[in-house]
């Protein structure tokens, strides 16, 4: 949202002092350190609320006003795994329409990917339809986020309730991305043949696109991007350490980047050309593989709201 008032500000402190507060009355104490296939929520449901999304660019600077509800069917909820209802929201973001490259990425939880020490601060973007990505959890470890143990929404270690959109619900009824958002890809006509339509943007400005893009090489070749994070060999520290167990993807920090093993960089993007940015651009990609949703930003990012959640 756009905040720049004293008044705004103190808005934004308060609102992420209850999420912290609320985080720390619900947590959940989790011991289990082996990651499991997903257990997918089928997504049959129709809401009876329309998606509503509305894009604008003045003054250097792009709107977007949505009411977070998605334009495809949903999963089920409340559910087992998640107990929220999903409600409409009030969006109104501000995105750069120019933003700079940094040479050093940023991020979501402002610290080293092998320190990471809480959920993200902010979500990562917003999709085409108006829904946040926010690929981050607020589960950890023996429920201690000093712990320095993060459980990854797509390890399947701890059950969230996810849909076939990979996608859940935070206690305020935000519906969120935590991985490849299937129902929208579908809406958007995405094609592997074809350079994929735009998914998002994130928020830092940079356009989000979804596996398919131009060859690096500067053709108009369509190949498919690869992350380039991979997992640690070996096992993780055992307890009062760690958890223990072996590096399977549990965990986000069984995870580490390494520099050409995919065609995109830390922050899961490239310099390229796209259909929108003839000129080329810095693009992310959503990747079959993780993280999936970006988990860093290659420009500073503007402020997302923050919702009260638990996981």
């Amino acid at each position: 949202m756009k905040w720049i008032r004293t008044y705004d500000l103190f808005i934004i402190l308060l609102f992420f002092n209850l999420s912290v507060d609320a985080q720390q009355r619900n947590k959940r104490v989790h011991t289990a350190n082996t990651a499991i296939d997903l257990i997918l929520v089928p997504a049959n449901t129709l809401l009876p609320i329309n998606s509503s999304v509305y894009f604008s660019e003045k003054s250097g600077s792009r709107f977007i006003k949505a009411n977070g509800i998605p334009n495809h069917e949903v999963g089920k909820f409340p559910n087992r795994g998640n107990p929220h209802e999903i409600k409409e929201q009030k969006y109104n973001f501000e995105f750069k329409a120019n933003p700079v490259a940094n040479r050093v990425s940023e991020p979501l939880h402002k610290a080293n990917i092998d320190q990471y020490r809480g959920p993200p601060n902010i979500p990562f973007g917003v999709a085409v339809n108006g829904v946040v990505f926010d690929p981050g959890t607020a589960e950890f470890w023996k429920g201690d986020p000093d712990s320095g143990w993060n459980y990854c929404a797509l390890g399947g270690a701890v059950r969230l309730g996810l849909d076939e959109n990979h996608a859940h619900v935070q206690p305020s009824g935000t519906y969120h991305y935590h991985g490849m958002p299937v129902g929208l890809l579908n809406e958007i006509d995405f094609k592997s043949d074809e350079h994929s339509p735009l998914v998002g943007w994130a928020a830092d400005g940079y356009p989000i696109y979804a596996m398919y893009g131009y060859s690096l090489k500067g053709s108009k070749k369509i190949i498919k991007h690869i992350s380039s994070y991979r997992l640690k060999s070996g096992k993780r520290p055992v307890p009062p350490d760690g958890p223990g167990g072996k590096y399977d993807g549990a965990f986000v920090q069984d995870y580490v980047y390494e520099k050409g093993i995919g065609t995109l960089d830390e922050c899961n993007g490239c310099f390229t050309k796209t259909p929108e940015f003839p000129e080329g651009t810095y693009a992310y990609f959503l990747t079959e593989k993780w993280p999936v949703i970006p988990c860093a930003f290659r420009a500073k990012p503007k402020i997302l709201p923050r919702s009260r959640r638990n996981r």
